[in-house]
């Protein structure tokens, strides 16, 4: 009896009091990550496409321009795109965060940290573009590690090193340790009727 009320303590600490974070955190936190994956699995495939294209195909760099690129060209030259939707990545990760506890919480922290300084490139990228004025004395736009770095690879690695240790995250999140199930408070506690969705697959 003693821990069963320990247990149950222990959830409100975990479970943010009202407004959207509520929303997206305890009652839907399962589909607001399927929808936030389902986001980041077209972006994914933007940049395997491109890959292909430059790797398979043997295209010039500058024609390599994944799918939708290649219907709208100025998709890929769009610095204000690729920093928006390094935004809504930085913003979505921050959101979701409280939903987790314990293991997974600690690696949706590394994403979002890597996040953070994945969208700082790209702030500094659209400065550039912005102010027609490269930084480090290039000729073109040019980020911090891209001065090393080819920007296709480059970005290919960032959206590695993000995107993994949130997957690691939800397969945590969706097999918790008795300890951790006992701190969830969201959708996704073992028990609720599983949703068909990307977070679903991440726990099989």
């Amino acid at each position: 009896m003693s821990i069963e009320v320990s247990h149950r303590s222990a959830r409100p600490a975990n479970r943010p009091h009202n407004g959207l974070l509520r929303v997206l955190n305890v009652e839907h936190h399962r589909a607001a990550l399927n929808v936030f994956m389902v986001v980041v699995l077209a972006h994914w495939a933007e940049h395997i496409a491109q890959a292909y294209q430059i790797w398979g195909l043997g295209l010039p760099r500058p024609k390599a321009r994944g799918v939708l690129g290649m219907w709208y060209p100025w998709l890929v030259t769009s610095e204000w795109l690729h920093y928006g939707y390094a935004v809504v990545m930085l913003i979505a990760l921050f959101l979701l965060r409280p939903g987790f506890v314990g293991r997974a919480r600690s690696w949706w922290t590394v994403a979002l940290v890597i996040q953070f300084w994945h969208h700082i490139e790209h702030l500094l990228l659209l400065i550039q573009a912005q102010t027609h004025h490269p930084f480090f004395g290039q000729k073109v736009p040019t980020s911090v590690l891209q001065l090393v770095f080819p920007r296709v690879e480059l970005h290919l690695f960032y959206n590695s090193i993000v995107f993994i240790p949130m997957v690691v995250a939800m397969y945590l999140h969706l097999r918790p340790s008795p300890s951790e199930q006992a701190e969830m408070a969201c959708s996704c506690t073992p028990g609720h009727a599983r949703a068909v969705g990307p977070v679903a697959m991440a726990g099989v």
